[in-house]
């Protein structure tokens, strides 16, 4: 599903017109440009001009006519990634089991649905969790950062990003189990107590409410719609899934009667399925604070907040208004954990980030567990490119800030004016040598991104190229590298 036109235009992001530019000339530790012809580069510590005085002030040349398109086996492929193949792999073998429990070969999961309704429920918590993913990154980051081949490091930053495959997948073969377990136990209606039956109808429509409001399309357009009923529902929904499990496991079907030993509960598979659930959700919430921050406003586009402690690079941070509303997501930026501080820079385009323009807070809520985005499996690799346009640069700085084998290509409109002098000065006094500047402002439109990307990737000799744009810029420079057999990760929409 793609997004709404409104956010394939972001202002922020840059709109994606690709224009010709001049050959750009590497070599393995700085980046030169052709006179009069080329982005805007860095190359001296102890340069101290501003980057408006080393932009190069020439229009670009008109966009090229002709573009390659790229085959549909690459579309395919692009579309069909990682994601689509944990999920098809898990609800397919769910449906497997359903189909042999239907037709009572497989007895287990006709004796113990719940189980499987709650397994399955469960899995899905658990690889959403921010701990979780945590430790899954740290664990990879630890013991696979660079000697095995590349091929299997790519594979575990795959698998780390699309782990919402296994999400949605564990989460729709939760339902279907649901449903199952709902037909048999209505099917049986005479020997259920009718406290039971109701809690079977209530939990599935709470489920239901969770899972609507958790697809792409509605989290793309509709983001406050999905934070709301995605997330108090789910709530209800466990809520409700602690009854129903309670009041089943008390109730004999054989008695007909009430066995109020709490042993009953305890010895089933169910209960500790929803038990641990519960923990994993409730996790991240225990570390919800209201800390300082500090607005800084460069231009009406972008709000740029600022926050004591310093991070490690490629991760990302929720913050909000209120404790538990509509908690929005934005890439760190920070020299280090023992830098003191971080950033965050917030594209001025919804409710929330148009208040912090009209109304700047002193305060703000945050979980200070932070989730890993896939910036985080940068460590693994020798060397890299960031790609990222406008605000995308937010999930990209980080990594080159705090490693040297990093080369950064930020595409954006009028930067220094726009983005402010803090980020400006993180650039010019962590960057010299190995990043490029294109001011499609000034410039007259954006690169050749393909063109600059290719070169830019064998100059440094790069492992991986990381990209971070709209939806257009991204599919066009994924389709891209994916022809160049160029190693990519990009920005997930459906997810």
């Amino acid at each position: 599903m793609q997004p709404s036109s409104a956010e394939v235009d972001n202002a922020e992001k840059g709109v994606n017109t690709p224009s010709e530019h001049a050959p750009v000339q590497l070599t393995r530790l700085s980046v030169s440009i052709t006179p009069g012809s080329g982005p805007v580069i860095i190359k001296s510590e102890h340069e101290k001009t501003n980057l408006k005085e080393l932009a190069i002030k020439q229009s670009a040349p008109k966009p090229s006519q002709s573009k390659r398109k790229a085959s549909r086996w690459i579309q395919f492929s692009l579309w069909y990634n990682t994601y689509r193949k944990f999920f098809t792999f898990v609800v397919s073998l769910n449906i497997v089991g359903l189909v042999l429990a239907a037709i009572g070969t497989w007895h287990y999961a006709r004796q113990y649905t719940g189980a499987l309704v709650l397994g399955n429920l469960f899995a899905a918590v658990l690889v959403r969790n921010e701990l979780f993913g945590r430790f899954l990154y740290l664990f990879v980051n630890t013991f696979f950062a660079k000697w095995p081949p590349l091929w299997f490091r790519l594979g575990c930053t795959s698998v780390l990003q699309h782990l919402g495959g296994i999400h949605s997948g564990c989460a729709i073969s939760g339902f279907m189990w649901l449903i199952f377990k709902l037909v048999l136990i209505f099917s049986d209606h005479k020997n259920n107590h009718s406290a039971v039956l109701a809690m079977s109808i209530l939990t599935t429509l709470a489920v239901v409410v969770a899972i609507v409001s958790g697809l792409p399309w509605v989290r793309n357009t509709h983001h406050n719609v999905f934070e709301r009923h995605h997330r108090f529902s789910g709530w209800v929904g466990v809520i409700f899934t602690w009854v129903f499990v309670v009041l089943g496991d008390l109730y004999d079907l054989d008695t007909h009667s009430w066995k109020t030993d709490g042993v009953r509960v305890v010895a089933q598979q169910d209960f500790w399925f929803v038990l641990g659930m519960t923990v994993f959700i409730a996790i991240p919430w225990f570390t919800v604070r209201k800390v300082p921050v500090e607005v800084e406003i460069p231009s009406p586009k972008v709000v740029i907040l600022k926050f004591e402690r310093g991070m490690q690079q490629g991760l990302l941070a929720r913050i909000s208004r209120s404790s538990v509303l509509e908690y929005h997501a934005f890439g760190i930026i920070s020299e280090g954990i023992k830098s003191g501080k971080h950033y965050l820079i917030c594209g001025v385009q919804g409710d929330f980030t148009k208040g912090l323009v009209s109304n700047p807070p002193t305060h703000i809520w945050t979980r200070q567990m932070k989730f890993a985005g896939v910036s985080n499996t940068s460590a693994i690799y020798k060397r890299g490119i960031r790609v990222c346009t406008g605000t995308g640069l937010g999930a990209a700085l980080s990594t080159c800030l705090q490693s040297p084998n990093w080369f950064l290509i930020w595409i954006g409109s009028d930067q220094e004016k726009t983005f402010g002098p803090t980020i400006s000065g993180l650039i010019r006094e962590n960057l010299q040598g190995r990043v490029i500047l294109w001011d499609s402002k000034q410039r007259g439109g954006r690169p050749d991104t393909m063109k600059l990307i290719k070169e830019t990737y064998k100059a440094w000799d790069a492992e991986i190229v990381f990209i971070t744009s709209n939806w257009t810029g991204n599919k066009e420079m994924m389709e891209g590298c994916k022809q160049a057999n160029i190693p990519a990760f990009g920005t997930l929409w459906d997810f």
